[in-house]
């Protein structure tokens, strides 16, 4: 079955950096788009940045210029660096599947906090 690991969480200082990573398994991953997404406390989940299969990316307007998402077809993973991390970055972050429009396979999730 399909299976998306998240890892590279953790507790970071303002102004650090994480990055997370996502390894695939159980699916063809060059034909899906792969994004990741957060869900920090009391809020709803949302999309942080994702890439297309041709590798075009989008990002959140609140982590536009300090995240990066890259993937790599040939270990069928993808990333997300993250930059100048804000304690406003606090979530857990799951790595997600997209084909046809549809976001249909999730990570666990990991967890980011950027703290003192």
């Amino acid at each position: 079955q399909v299976q998306l690991v998240e890892s590279g969480g953790g507790l970071v200082q303002p102004g650090g950096s994480l990055r997370l990573s996502c390894a695939a398994s159980g699916m063809i991953f060059r034909f899906y788009t792969m994004g990741w997404y957060r869900q920090g406390p009391g809020k709803q989940r949302e999309l942080v940045a994702a890439i297309t299969t041709g590798g075009s990316t989008n990002y959140a307007e609140s982590v536009q210029g300090r995240f990066t998402i890259s993937r790599d077809n040939a270990k069928n993973t993808v990333y997300l660096q993250m930059n100048s991390l804000k304690p406003e970055d606090t979530a857990v972050y799951y790595c997600a599947a997209n084909i046809a429009g549809s976001w249909i396979h999730w990570g666990q999730g990991t967890q980011v906090t950027v703290s003192s």
